[in-house]
Parts: C-alpha cells; structure tokens; sequence
C-alpha cells in the first residue's frame, strides 16, 4: 500500500467493481450509481460479488441459455418469489463464476438475499419494475453461536509467547527477535482496545498520540474516531515505535505503523497469520482470529463495566442491539450468580 491506506484500498475496490459489473447486464451499473452516496466501496464491492452469483444462478438455473449480461429487466419481471428460496437452496452447493465449488453458510446465505433485495427494491422505487418478489420472502434465521475468546490466562499467555517465543518452532525463531516487540504491541493493542483488523492494518505512526494515550481510526463507513489505549499497551507500542523509528531501512514515503519484515505496511492476511501462530500455541483447540480478540476485549470490558453502551461506543458498533446480542450470555452469567448468592433461610 501507498501512504494513504484507505485511499489506496476505495481506489483499488473500484477497479474490482466495475470489472464485475462489466460481466452484469447494463442496467446493473445505474444501481452502483444510485447507492454510491450511502455505501462505501467496500459495501459495494461486496454487492457486486452477491450479484455476480445471483445473474450466474439466474443464467444456468432460470434463464438459460442465456449469459448474466443478456438478462434484461424484463427479464426480471418474470422471477417469482420461489426463484429467490431455490436461490437460496442452491447457494448450500455451487460453483462460482470463476468455476469454484462453493458452500454458504447461514450468515452468508442472508447477507446474499440482502443485496439481492437491495437491488430489487431500488428497481421497483424507480418505476422500473412492476413488483418487487424479492421482499417477499424473509432473510434466513441465524443461529446463536458460542462466542469464541480468550480467557484471562490465555491472555497472558499469548502475550507471553509473543515477547519470549519459548514454543515457536526454530524456524520461527529466526524471526523473532526482529518481530517481537511488534508482534506484542500489534496483539496488546487488539486486546487493550478491540479494534477491527482493518482498522488496525490502517494506522499510521502520526496517529498515536502516547501524550494522551490516544489513537485515530478509520471506522466502517469513514468516520475518523478518537479511540484510548491503556498505559500497559502504551508501554508495549511505544517500545515497538522507538524501535521502528530507528529502522534505517524503512523507506520515507511508509507510514504505516506495523510493518512487514519488507519494511512495508502488513496486510490483513499477515495480522491474521500473524495471531493464528500465537494462538495456536497458547490454545490449539480455539480457533482465535482478529476477530475473536475483539470479542475477548469486549467481554472483558463489559465484565468490568456492566455498561453496554460504553462497550457499544468503544467497539463502534452502531446498533447496541448488537452489542446485547453478543454479550448478552454474560448478563445472563451474571443473573445466574445472583440467584445462587441468596439464601432466603439461614441453615
């Protein structure tokens, strides 16, 4: 990435778009357009993936012999409300447009009939259809699923295999003392703040204040927020960019707060690899993401609080209804401790 990473990420998320729509009916373009004012190009990219399946599902199994870009909007006038559930039976078994077999999940078979109905509905607003069959037929129920995090030892732990590497293999090692003081900086701060991993990828040197323990982030959607970190994460970050700062070989124009070993910023993939390889020493049986940080951190924060909307606010989720959803087996933890504590008959 260049000096502005989420500048370099919209432009190259453009280019991906209009290479889908390319293979889309024309039609298909006016609706990008018409979203562009209310949706990142992230959000956008990921509608144009959710409708290159659907125009592929619609050219093998609805209209075929034709191709996605001959599916004309009077096409489109004739898709029933039972086309959308063999949709969304056919998205537990396909083959993508690039000739992958794939397999969705609940969450993933939601999200898809969210952008198909998304495109539905802005068509029927503008006139152009005379029905819309797509709000006809309800998003797939999602099951509640444990919440995965770190318990206290394990934190510790993690953060321990980090700084001394006494279980990585030789291999690893070679790398270590090279790596290690951001390896820690990089997972306390996960863990101190419960940041996204694309919010982490995203900071800059210039965007840690260690005056006031304060840091910029890019939240979903392009809001600039000022986030605080904990003295103890400050320790480890300020450690790591001293460090940084004396590395002669990273080049001027490289901003990035966490670099590679290339002395460039590190990408998503990296991070994720990067805790896979902790965590799976620490706790082989959890499967840990960045994600699963996040979790740890608001779990912990709630715990110490019992206030959701701080944890709402720090995560940046903009619903608590969210925030509830997840954490609330932990009030649940809690009302069930209450319960055993009183004794309403001394023995």
């Amino acid at each position: 990435m260049g000096k502005d990473f989420y500048a370099d990420r919209n432009r190259a998320n453009i280019i991906k778009i209009k290479k889908i729509i390319q293979s889309l009916p024309p039609y298909v373009e006016d609706y990008f357009v018409g979203i562009e004012p209310r949706t990142s190009t992230l959000t956008r990219l990921n509608y144009a993936y959710d409708l290159r399946v659907f125009f592929d599902y619609l050219s093998k199994e609805r209209f075929s012999p034709l191709t996605p870009n001959e599916i004309t909007l009077e096409k489109l006038e004739e898709i029933e409300s039972f086309d959308f559930e063999k949709f969304l039976s056919y998205l537990g078994n396909y083959v993508d447009p690039e000739g992958k077999t794939r397999s969705c999940n609940e969450q993933a078979k939601k999200r898809k009939l969210a952008s198909v109905r998304s495109f539905f509905r802005y068509f029927f607003n503008k006139g152009l259809l005379d029905s819309n069959e797509a709000a006809k037929i309800s998003l797939p129920k999602i099951h509640d699923k444990e919440i995965v995090r770190l318990e206290v030892n394990e934190v510790v732990d993690i953060l321990n295999e980090a700084e001394y590497g006494e279980e990585l293999t030789p291999h690893m090692k070679k790398y270590h003392e090279n790596t290690k003081l951001r390896d820690v900086a990089l997972l306390s701060l996960f863990l101190g703040t419960g940041i996204r991993i694309s919010e982490l990828v995203g900071l800059n040197v210039d965007d840690i204040d260690f005056m006031t323990n304060g840091f910029i982030v890019t939240r979903k959607g392009g809001n600039r927020t000022i986030l605080y970190f904990p003295d103890e994460v400050g320790e480890c970050l300020f450690k790591y960019v001293s460090e940084r700062k004396k590395n002669k070989d990273v080049p001027e124009d490289e901003k990035a707060l966490f670099l590679s070993l290339q002395n460039r910023r590190m990408s998503v993939r990296a991070v994720e690899n990067l805790v896979k390889k902790y965590a799976s020493i620490v706790t082989p049986l959890k499967h840990i993401t960045p994600h699963k940080l996040r979790s740890t951190y608001g779990t912990n924060l709630y715990r110490e609080t019992g206030d959701i909307y701080q944890v709402a606010d720090c995560l940046g989720h903009k619903d608590v209804n969210t925030t509830r959803k997840h954490y609330a087996a932990i009030s649940e933890e809690s009302r069930r401790k209450s319960a055993s504590v009183i004794k309403l008959r001394k023995d």
